[in-house]
């Protein structure tokens, strides 16, 4: 049994790949701050795994004290602390010094332990921001010189760190850039930003929809992925983007949201003129503005290559399958399909489980099912 330290896993990716390394028979140590957060955690996992193999370490990515006590053992290492925010902060050191530092500060105390491989979450905004439309792919970066955002900004210093520590030692590095992240959260707290901005537009509170679009996946997808890359050959020294290679547009979204019966979701996109307005006075919308009006593409051909996960059968080719629903008074009717997984198991109660899919995304398998394999 390999002994893997995963820093994040009170976040919502981080619960999720917990989970999928504890039934794939990994002892896992998480990393928390306080250990009063250790109980909710826990049983947050135990919904989907057993957690007989679970344990926990305290550290903060800001202070040296416990990261060598907790990497005692461990043969890998899961760094997925790191917070996604679209809203801009008062000052942008707020994301940038946690993501940099504490990146420096993982890796440097795994190689002292003696690690194999580290796994770092990234995003595709290490690879996009700064940039017009267009393809991009694991080769490229965000142009950290131009006006993205503090959040993309925090994620392009610390992937950039983190490729430059690691080369400092022998320990290996894959890194994963996953794109907008959505799927159930194992917690009562939905923490993900992707998933924040649909229950606001489900909610009514997002009046017009803005003109953005981004690659999206599946968490227990990115979670999976973590875990694969772990150890797969070949993937030491990669970045592997994980998202659908064509961008989702955000009208595609609420347009989903409506048909599914959410008729709060916004049917109006918002004028570019009108979010600049915004953005002087709304953080959310400032944050937003880089990524306002561009479209990109990305290649996730070696991810797909390497890390073996989606299967050529379950590509939705034109991503109509994109289908959220969800029961916000309970909390625990919650689902994402992305153009990666047309098959997705729906919880439809928080102790029921049944197979499911979107009827809009299958019509479109059926006329796929000799098509190329992959995505368009």
């Amino acid at each position: 049994m390999e002994k893997v330290l995963l820093t994040g896993i009170t976040g919502y990716i981080g619960q999720h790949c917990a989970a999928e390394l504890l039934r794939q028979g990994h002892a896992v140590v998480g990393t928390i701050r306080s250990r009063s957060k250790a109980d909710a955690t826990r049983t947050a996992i135990a919904r989907v795994a057993s957690v007989q193999n679970l344990s926990f370490a305290e550290a903060d990515l800001l202070s040296d004290q416990g990261w060598s006590e907790a990497m005692k053992g461990c043969s890998y290492v899961l760094h997925v602390a790191s917070p996604f925010l679209l809203e801009e902060p008062k000052d942008e050191n707020e994301l940038i010094a946690p993501a940099v530092q504490g990146t420096k500060r993982v890796i440097a105390a795994a190689q002292l332990a003696g690690v194999k491989r580290l796994v770092l979450t990234s995003s595709t905004f290490a690879i996009i921001a700064g940039k017009d439309s267009g393809r991009y792919g694991p080769g490229d970066w965000s142009d950290t010189g131009a006006n993205i955002g503090a959040y993309a900004k925090s994620k392009t210093l610390a992937e950039r760190a983190a490729w430059e520590s690691a080369r400092a030692g022998d320990m290996e590095l894959t890194v994963i850039n996953p794109g907008a992240v959505f799927g159930p959260s194992l917690g009562a707290k939905i923490d993900g930003q992707s998933v924040t901005m649909m229950t606001k537009m489900i909610n009514g509170k997002v009046p017009m929809v803005p003109d953005m679009a981004m690659g999206m996946v599946d968490v227990r997808d990115v979670a999976k992925l973590h875990v694969v890359a772990m150890t797969a050959t070949g993937a030491a020294g990669q970045r592997f983007i994980a998202c659908t290679a064509e961008p989702v547009e955000m009208a595609t979204l609420a347009k989903v949201l409506r048909e599914a019966g959410y008729k709060k979701a916004p049917s109006m996109k918002a004028p570019t003129f009108l979010l600049k307005f915004m953005s002087m006075v709304d953080r959310e919308a400032k944050g937003m503005m880089p990524f306002i009006g561009k479209k990109a593409a990305l290649d996730n051909s070696l991810t797909l290559k390497v890390l073996n996960l989606w299967a050529p059968a379950r590509t939705c080719r034109n991503l109509a399958g994109l289908k959220l629903l969800m029961d916000l008074e309970t909390n625990c009717r919650f689902v994402a399909m992305t153009g990666m997984r047309q098959s997705r198991r729906v919880r439809v109660r928080s102790d029921l489980w049944s197979d499911n899919s979107c009827p809009r995304c299958a019509r479109s398998l059926r006329g796929a099912a000799s098509g190329p394999a992959g995505p368009r």
